[in-house]
């Protein structure tokens, strides 16, 4: 298979970015500089950073409660916890999407590169949803304006149109089909609200449910490749590759 699937099939990143690490000559074959493009087997001795990349058995997908204060990164000597820090599962997972440090809720931790680039890809347009607690009362108005697309700071076009439902006076429902950074914190403050508190309960059809935060649950089953074919994937095993 061509080095950048291969990198991606063993969880360290996307295809993308599995590129960009090797342009940075940070990937080696057998023990010289890889070059893009390459094809590779499993009897290759595939490295980054001179740690050896495997190839899973099976993917995995682990469904986990981000808790507030934790920043989502792998590594960042500058970050109080990171991801890292606080998930042990035993397993070489990294995070499809991101929440801000002061959000909380589901994150989708997988090895699988692909599953990691569909999930983020803009062009997807998957579900993403969240209660948002705000400082004062919401109006209407201003539900149907932030409905409809509004122009963050900074960026060259609208959000795109999401749906928004009152729970009651200051706390609402929002779902999304993209994923700006502090999306729907910088959304708010174009109607001058602040927000007090960020969970997200839901990524496709795989739900937050009854998990607490720090805890995580094993994505199985119909679930999983419920999750996979809205990505159009197969929930694969090495052998497929």
């Amino acid at each position: 298979m061509r080095l950048n699937k291969y990198i991606a099939a063993a969880g360290v990143c996307s295809r993308r970015e599995a590129d960009r690490l090797i342009q940075e000559g940070r990937v080696r074959v057998n023990g010289r500089p890889a070059t893009a493009g390459e094809q590779v087997s499993e009897e290759d001795t595939v490295t980054l950073d001179d740690d050896r990349l495997i190839l899973p058995d099976e993917t995995t997908v682990v469904a986990y409660y981000k808790p507030r204060g934790v920043t989502t990164t792998l590594r960042d000597e500058h970050a109080e916890k990171t991801i890292t820090d606080v998930l042990k599962t035993g397993k070489r997972l990294t995070y499809a999407g991101r929440l801000d440090r002061e959000s909380e809720g589901l994150l989708i931790m997988t090895d699988d590169g692909e599953l990691i680039h569909e999930l983020t890809s803009p062009r997807g347009f998957h579900e993403k949803e969240y209660v948002v607690t705000l400082d004062r009362d919401v109006s209407e108005e201003h539900i149907r304006k932030l409905e409809k697309g509004v122009r963050l700071e900074g960026s060259s076009r609208p959000t795109r149109p999401c749906s928004i439902k009152k729970i009651n006076s200051n706390t609402v429902k929002i779902i999304l089909t993209e994923g700006i950074n502090r999306q729907i914190r910088r959304m708010f403050k174009t109607c001058e609200y602040n927000v007090e508190k960020l969970v997200r309960i839901r990524v496709m059809n795989v739900k937050l449910a009854d998990l607490a935060p720090g805890d995580y649950r094993f994505v199985l089953g119909n679930e999983k490749e419920e999750l996979y074919e809205g990505c159009g994937l197969k929930a694969r095993k090495t052998e497929d590759l």
